[in-house]
């Protein structure tokens, strides 16, 4: 399964990082476009020290954060000869994790700035599925409008906002809830959280287990 993973420049870094951790773990062909806002996001909010310039130097950066022990393609955001800004060729699902609210505007109104939103466009119009882990708070009516359009295009719109009934214990889990939910729309199961009603969580493999919020 190939599985197209956007980072867009919205402040919740960490749920992209944990995404793609996940992905790695169920064994997904994992390609990644990351922002140039998201890279500054990213070492910010989730640590690494200064972002190197260079593909090859942010894939390695990124593979650190990650902790994943599979490969995964990094593409460059402003590189529309990837194979997904095609049709002819679109990933089998796409997330953006976190997805700003100006990315949500631009794949709302069909404009294609940049790789990801393309990206994001063309797997609208193929017919694929398409998570966007939106974070904002409050919502305007633009962004409220937005989303509602993006509903009813097909994409699956999952606001990061994390159950408590599995009364997690650190800020890792809560971001797991996330993410974990964000694979489920792609039918794929995390394992790092219980169901409603099916007893404790079993830890698997790919569990992040350095709370995020201590960094």
């Amino acid at each position: 399964m190939r599985v197209l993973l956007g980072i867009s420049g919205a402040s919740g870094a960490v749920y992209g990082v944990r995404c793609a951790g996940l992905l790695l773990a169920q064994g997904v062909d994992l390609h990644v476009l990351v922002t140039p806002t998201a890279w500054e996001i990213l070492s910010a909010e989730v640590g690494g020290g200064e972002v190197p310039e260079g593909l090859d130097g942010r894939r390695e950066w990124l593979a650190r954060l990650v902790s994943g022990t599979r490969p995964f393609r990094l593409h460059a955001d402003d590189d529309f000869r990837i194979p997904f800004a095609s049709g002819s060729n679109p990933p089998d699902a796409m997330i953006v994790a976190p997805c700003s609210m100006g990315t949500i505007g631009r794949i709302a109104s069909g404009v294609s700035s940049s790789v990801l939103t393309r990206c994001a466009d063309v797997v609208i119009k193929e017919r694929r599925p398409l998570v966007l882990v939106v974070r904002e708070t409050p919502l305007s009516v633009l962004h409220l409008e937005n989303l509602l359009a993006l509903a009813r295009a097909g994409a699956d719109v999952l606001p990061a906002c994390p159950g408590f009934y599995h009364r997690p214990g650190s800020v890792s889990e809560l971001v797991d809830f996330i993410a974990a939910r964000a694979l489920a729309r792609i039918g794929i199961e995390a394992g790092v959280l219980p169901r409603w009603g099916e007893g404790e969580r079993v830890p698997k493999e790919g569990r992040h287990e350095e709370d995020p919020g201590s960094r």
